[in-house]
């Protein structure tokens, strides 16, 4: 009785769609269902925290995902939020319970292998374009700048002299990223092509078949094509190279806080994710080699 005049009131006072309203429904039965599987005389009025306790313990063993569960404690809050308004139950049994942390997912990366198969060898496209989108790839890979960044970037943000890139961050924070020789003959050829199609262009370093600064939509696209053909990475977006360079580094025995200066973290917390991914990484292999594994 009490679940129906709940849903009434998400549908008619709430305006919540009847898939939502389904969901909340869901989540009162299989409730319900573990109050009677507890004890016969139990049902949705008589229910006290350490009951509610208990069954967030029962849905963790059973291995249902922290989110999940998260998501019916939620469902129980608004329940018992509504007997309170309505003045049915003065305390909320859900009141005080905290949910389990939600796990934070480890970052994909691709192999070092297939992002050198590829930069050395892979097909991505003619005459300018391909140049173009080689160079976009590599400056991901080798710098591990962001999307907003490398599309912000201007002629003059290049530093031949020092090798340095000039980064714009987040919050207009600046920083500046070192690159290597080869990323520096790539920056040359790519200039080179860019100003034989285009001649001299805007600030923009990158641009598109138009001579203009190129939008996000056409990084994206080109890195998600990119690795569909190279890589068996599920996740195939420009922030997966830059995982790909945190964990390279790591991989190669970079200090951590090295690694945070470079990705333009505010926080040493943020970039020890990448310490997780490596060791994963150490353990497959572990397993895979080891006789005794």
């Amino acid at each position: 009785m009490y679940k129906d005049r709940f849903c009434e009131y998400l549908k008619l006072e709430r305006n919540y769609s009847e898939k939502t309203i389904d969901a909340y429904r869901r989540d009162l039965v299989i409730f319900e269902r573990f109050l009677k599987e507890t004890d016969s005389q139990l049902d949705l009025l008589n229910v006290d925290r350490d009951l509610v306790r208990l069954w967030v313990v029962d849905l963790m063993d059973k291995g249902t995902a922290t989110t999940t569960v998260n998501r019916k404690l939620s469902t129980l809050r608004s329940f018992y939020r509504f007997l309170r308004i309505r003045g049915i139950r003065e305390i909320s049994p859900v009141q005080g319970v905290t949910g389990p942390k939600n796990k934070r997912p480890l970052p994909q990366f691709v192999k070092e292998s297939e992002m050198n198969e590829l930069l050395d060898s892979g097909d991505l496209g003619e005459g300018f374009i391909g140049i173009r989108n080689k160079t976009v790839i590599a400056t991901f890979y080798e710098t591990g700048i962001r999307m907003a960044e490398l599309i912000g970037l201007d002629d003059h943000d290049i530093d031949f002299v020092t090798s340095t890139l000039k980064v714009t961050g987040k919050r207009d924070k600046q920083r500046f990223i070192p690159f290597g020789r080869e990323l520096a003959n790539m920056f040359h050829i790519y200039i080179e092509a860019r100003e034989a199609n285009f001649g001299h262009t805007d600030e923009a370093f990158f641009v598109n078949d138009k001579g203009l600064r190129i939008p996000r939509h056409q990084v994206y696209m080109l890195v998600k094509d990119a690795l569909s053909r190279f890589s068996t990475v599920s996740k195939k977006s420009p922030h997966v190279l830059r995982h790909t360079f945190a964990t390279s580094m790591l991989n190669h025995d970079a200090e951590l806080g090295a690694v945070k200066e470079l990705l333009g973290h505010s926080s040493l917390q943020t970039t020890e994710i990448y310490t997780h991914t490596t060791f994963k990484e150490l353990k497959e292999i572990y397993k895979k080699a080891h006789p005794r594994a």
